[in-house]
């Protein structure tokens, strides 16, 4: 009776990763939600162009830099604790922007800041799915989870046009009674991974621990470039095609929207290239695929057919990148530390985002071009290659025996 009772609250990887996902996405909803209607607070609240990037980046900065403690806490208590508890805390300030925080610029910064708690849940959920899988296919298993970030998508296509249909609250409504339900059902059905040993060092200690690995700067600084490119294009990518080929805003999304898709789709394609050659050589090509991209693309060459062709090349390689990142993240680092150097590399991704549009602002206000700006994406990809075949690889040589997976019931 009591391995059938075993058996029946063991739950199956795929199931993990399944709902890992689904969480990953659901809070991503949320923590994107300001940024489609910051045009509208813009037009309502009389906001300067400073004061509307703020608004956007506030949520952005807290959820890519509150990714350290949360890896760390993962490590600690486990991703079937901090699923639904970052989950519970993502519908607080949903809940508040929606019902009494869009009267003020000061509200929208409040409520901004707290629902950056959604961005961190990445940092939940690569060491969680990470202790459910074996080495050999921890690459396609962390790339599956990081199809997630789609959640994004979500918020960008549905957020405006609930405003439109049902007021300024449904959105945000809409988002908390979600969230409500994934951490309900995440509570019941969410399992570690059995065999996970919480580690008994304190999360400072623990985190100091993980600064000291040098996996944990390589993976930092390329997952800076890698997942820092695709947010930066994902963000600039329109202000770029309007600009510098004169495409109406429409037409411009949507290219966006092409590029955002194909890097999606391509990040467990990256990690499970990853499981099968191994993610030096998968970043190898990833980083050099980019500096020969942005090599063409810095010519502002014709956009049918060379400039799409780069562009979605450079959005596949990126996503790919992102992917076998944490595949070597997933493989290298120590087990009772992938959260916390998850953690890390997570908030090394997102600020990273944030300097390419500006490099590309102020190329093109100097030059009236952004061709220096796309030289200087591919001079620092070669950067990256070598960083990947000279520190990367001999890190990765050096990583520690794999334990086994622990036994587990027969279903």
């Amino acid at each position: 009776m009591s391995s059938d009772r075993t058996s029946g609250t063991t739950r199956r990887p795929a199931s993990m990763l399944a709902l890992a996902t689904v969480g990953f996405a659901v809070n991503f909803w949320a923590w994107a939600l300001l940024s489609p209607l910051g045009p509208r607070f813009k037009e309502i609240l009389g906001l300067s162009a400073t004061q509307q990037a703020l608004l956007v980046a506030v949520p952005v900065i807290v959820g890519s830099l509150g990714r350290i403690p949360v890896g760390a806490l993962t490590d600690r208590y486990g991703g079937r604790v901090m699923f639904p508890l970052i989950s519970a805390l993502t519908m607080v300030p949903v809940l508040f922007i929606g019902l009494a925080g869009q009267g003020s610029l000061a509200a929208l910064l409040v409520g901004g800041f707290f629902l950056g708690i959604g961005g961190t849940v990445f940092a939940v959920g690569v060491p969680f799915v990470s202790a459910w899988f074996p080495p050999e296919r921890r690459g396609l298993a962390v790339g599956v989870f990081g199809m997630g970030m789609g959640g994004t998508a979500i918020s960008a296509l549905t957020t405006v046009r609930l405003v439109r249909t049902g007021g300024s609250a449904t959105p945000f409504l809409l988002t908390a009674a979600v969230l409500a339900l994934y951490a309900v059902v995440a509570w019941f059905a969410l399992r570690d991974a059995p065999g996970r040993t919480a580690p008994t060092q304190s999360i400072m200690a623990r985190l100091a621990a993980a600064v000291r690995l040098p996996i944990t700067w390589q993976a930092c600084v390329l997952y800076a470039v890698a997942f820092g490119g695709y947010v930066a294009f994902s963000v600039y990518l329109p202000v770029y095609l309007q600009s510098a080929y004169g495409l109406e805003q429409a037409d411009a999304a949507n290219r966006m929207a092409g590029f955002v898709i194909l890097a999606v789709v391509m990040r467990p394609i990256g990690g499970w290239l990853s499981d099968r050659i191994g993610p030096i050589p998968v970043l190898v090509a990833v980083f050099a695929v980019v500096a020969c991209c942005a090599a063409a693309q810095a010519f502002t060459p014709p956009l049918m057919m060379l400039g799409t062709a780069a562009f979605l090349t450079m959005a596949a390689a990126l996503g790919a990148g992102s992917g076998a990142t944490f595949a070597l993240v997933a493989t290298v680092a120590p087990a009772d530390k992938v959260g916390s150097v998850t953690g890390l590399v997570g908030a090394a991704g997102g600020l990273g985002g944030f300097v390419p549009p500006l490099v590309m602002g102020l190329v093109y206000s100097l030059f009236g071009s952004y061709g220096l700006g796309l030289a200087l994406l591919a001079g620092v990809s070669v950067l990256m290659l070598v960083l990947t075949v000279t520190a990367v690889r001999a890190t990765a040589g050096r990583r520690p025996a794999a334990p086994p997976m622990p036994s587990r019931p027969a279903h």
